[in-house]
């Protein structure tokens, strides 16, 4: 973490409009938002209408991305100290590309286009800050975290403060305004195909963690805090709570206004007055599904997100928790497929001992150890589908699969690895692997060869091998067994998968 006190600033470029947020950073690292500014650009519905961002819109977008360039001058603050990211409309748009490099060499401004999980992960991060305020209330019980935006809706499950699922659907405000005026439907149209897509949701969330069983929904977005503002007490500066049933009549009463009464009585722009009866009445169907009887309101946004995220990138123990909830992600993905839990565990073990012992060998940080986890967890999901080929349908589902914590890039990562653990060596024919940039290839190739040894290890799925002591030496790298002398099979295994180990980092492997 840096110790000099500075100001650093995040602009978002979302569906229905460009906001900038200036924050005043410590020297010790606490921060407070000093300057904000908010001008609506209704990039959404050019892009869940046409499919791309119109002339018209990227002219706006420069026009106000210049002047947020003229605020930023007067702060004195540089470029590498300004975070700019786009969320679900920049992401969905067909002509991203050209808007992106538009942007750049108009504005000089570099945007970072979010993908659902990495919006996730803001999410976590914002709110677990806004309860670290909040003493009474926490994650250790059962909760969902949810957040209805313009082109998305992100959602969470916790189950006694651990990760369960992390997941983004295709479905916003601005989405669902937009169908429906297409259809040229009704109000009543749109509250019947909200409550069918939330009801339908629900039922795929309850393989995850029953609704039944959860007791409180944590609420983000510019609607919810809206909610809060005008009905929530106000636990700290950060947070508002909202009981179950006045949350459910507020969102009752205001679905009874006409847009330009929400414009008046909220002092919304006309965007955000359309999308807000869709954005509340997302929250509540679901609401309804569960047994919350709270929700929690958290006054930060994917804004402040990126400030926390920026600050705790140096902080260990941050991390390390967080890594934790990346951990039960993965294993409860594994367990969706019926993973073999114990060979899952021992192969964790053991590859994280090799990744351990051959840290001088690989060259490698904490995060690429955090993907030979996550990997390991799951290397044998595949069975789920045909035990034969299993390495080719496992890195399917882990490729398709939202994994809390991890950009889509680490997971394309962590489904190489899956793929890698058995079969064929990665090579430039295989499509997935050669997109990767070349680093992510030399990491795929040093992490498969220690995978494929620590399944080796455990060839009978029966943890024979208890524990063993790594011996480098010039040209072997020697693996002393204990708690066992009748290791013939593992032995046998190794001569099988050694050969990619003995490639990528020249050493003979031998098991004794």
């Amino acid at each position: 973490m840096e110790t000099q006190a500075r100001q650093d600033a995040v602009i978002e470029i979302g569906s229905t409009g460009i906001r900038l947020l200036v924050a005043d950073i410590t020297a010790s690292g606490d921060w407070a938002v000093v300057d904000r500014a908010e001008r609506a650009l209704a990039l959404g519905r050019d892009v869940f209408t046409a499919g791309v961002i119109t002339r018209e819109s990227l002219i706006q977008c420069l026009t106000i991305l210049n002047r947020y360039r003229e605020i930023l001058a007067g702060w004195g603050i540089p470029d590498e100290r300004v975070s700019v990211v786009g969320t679900s409309a920049i992401r969905e748009a067909k002509n991203r590309d050209i808007f992106l490099d538009r942007v750049a060499v108009k504005t000089g401004f570099r945007v970072h286009v979010v993908d659902g999980i990495e919006e996730n992960r803001l999410m976590y991060l914002l709110v677990e800050h806004a309860l670290s305020t909040a003493p009474d209330w926490s994650f250790e019980t059962n909760s969902i975290i949810m957040d209805v935006g313009g082109g998305s809706t992100e959602i969470m499950l916790l189950k006694e403060g651990r990760m369960v699922a992390a997941h983004s659907f295709r479905m916003g405000t601005v989405i669902i305004e937009r169908q429906i005026k297409a259809m040229m439907g009704s109000e009543h149209d749109m509250r019947r195909f909200l409550h069918e897509y939330m009801r339908t949701t629900a039922e795929n969330l309850n393989n995850e963690l029953r609704m039944s069983e959860i007791q409180q929904l944590v609420a983000i977005g510019s609607d919810a805090r809206l909610v809060a503002r005008s009905i929530g007490t106000q636990v700290t500066e950060l947070l508002a709570v909202i009981s179950r049933d006045a949350f459910i009549s507020f969102t009752e009463q205001v679905s009874r206004y006409s847009v330009e009464e929400i414009v008046q009585r909220f002092r919304l722009g006309y965007s955000d007055a359309e999308s807000l009866v869709p954005g509340l009445l997302g929250y509540t169907y679901l609401l309804e599904m569960t047994a919350a009887e709270t929700v929690l309101v958290p006054f930060l946004s994917i804004r402040e997100g990126l400030i926390i995220s920026r600050l705790s990138g140096a902080d260990n123990q941050v991390n390390e928790a967080f890594y934790l909830q990346v951990i039960a992600s993965a294993v409860n993905l594994g367990r969706k497929y019926h993973m073999d839990d114990e060979h899952s565990r021992y192969v964790t073990r053991i590859a994280l001992k090799l990744f351990d012992s051959l840290k001088s060998e690989l060259s490698l940080n904490r995060h690429a150890r955090l993907l030979l986890e996550t990997a390991a967890i799951l290397h044998d999901v595949g069975f789920f589908i045909r035990p034969g080929d299993h390495h080719l349908h496992g890195q399917y589902i882990v490729a398709n699969s939202d994994i809390f914590g991890l950009t889509r890039e680490d997971i394309h990562i962590v489904a190489n690895l899956v793929r890698y653990h058995r079969g064929e060596n990665p090579r430039p024919a295989h499509s997935e692997y050669a997109s990767l940039p070349r680093t992510d290839r030399t990491m795929v190739l040093k992490l498969s060869a220690l995978l494929r040894v620590a399944d080796a290890l455990d060839r009978g799925h029966s943890q024979h091998i208890e524990d063993f002591d790594v011996e480098l030496t010039r040209d072997t790298l020697f693996l002393r067994a204990r708690g066992t002398h009748h290791i013939t099979l593992e032995r046998l295994a190794l001569d099988e998968k050694a050969g990619l180990f003995e490639d990528v980092f020249g050493y003979k492997l031998v098991v004794v």
